[in-house]
């Protein structure tokens, strides 16, 4: 069960999810996908550093339409290249050095139907964020609150109440012997729960 994520924690918000990265609140308007972070201007003819979100740093090609900041302004990718573990990226309407600087700190975005198509079983973390969970009985475990990056393979954070109508967090690694299905267009999830799940 794959996933594809941008950050460490996410939260829903109103039209979009916050995403918490490091010390920073991100917000990802919906039909957005937060695709990297420019962190500084890079030479005197308007190039940036982008730090990479995405699994697909071919969305930098030449030519590509992308969205900068909370303003989501428009530019086209003029030009891009690798650089050790970024990218340079030459942004339309950055002409020097000067307007450069204007956007460190910025976060870039692609429209999410210009989204590379997922592999199966693969989903955005939009898609799982507030889905409803239950047990291959039927039985609800609440909903997908937050999900947890641990390097080795996602949490998803359920919120829910117990038999005695107590408030439960339960925690779910994202593995094939626990999640077994997802349907995104129910926002449903059915998992097998392994002996010591449940708190």
């Amino acid at each position: 069960m794959n996933q594809l994520h941008n950050n460490q924690q996410t939260t829903p918000a109103a039209n979009g999810i916050i995403y918490q990265h490091r010390n920073e609140r991100v917000f990802i308007p919906d039909g957005y996908l937060a695709i990297g972070r420019i962190t500084a201007p890079h030479s005197l003819q308007g190039e940036v550093r982008v730090e990479l979100h995405t699994d697909f740093p071919e969305r930098f090609a030449e030519g590509i339409n992308v969205y900068v900041g909370n303003g989501l302004t428009e530019m086209v990718v003029e030009a891009a290249r690798p650089h050790k573990q970024m990218m340079l990226v030459k942004l339309s309407g950055i002409t020097n050095r000067t307007v450069a600087e204007t956007l460190r700190g910025q976060w870039i975005f692609v429209h999410e139907a210009d989204a590379v198509a997922l592999e199966e079983d693969t989903f955005w973390v939009h898609d799982i964020i507030g889905m409803t969970v239950q047990t291959e009985a039927g039985e609800k475990l609440g909903v997908v609150s937050d999900i947890i990056f641990t390097g080795a393979n996602d949490v998803y954070v359920v919120q829910g109440t117990d038999d005695e109508g107590n408030p439960r967090e339960v925690l779910l690694p994202a593995i094939a012997d626990v999640v077994q299905h997802v349907d995104p267009e129910e926002q449903l999830m059915t998992v097998h729960l392994l002996p010591g799940l449940l708190p």
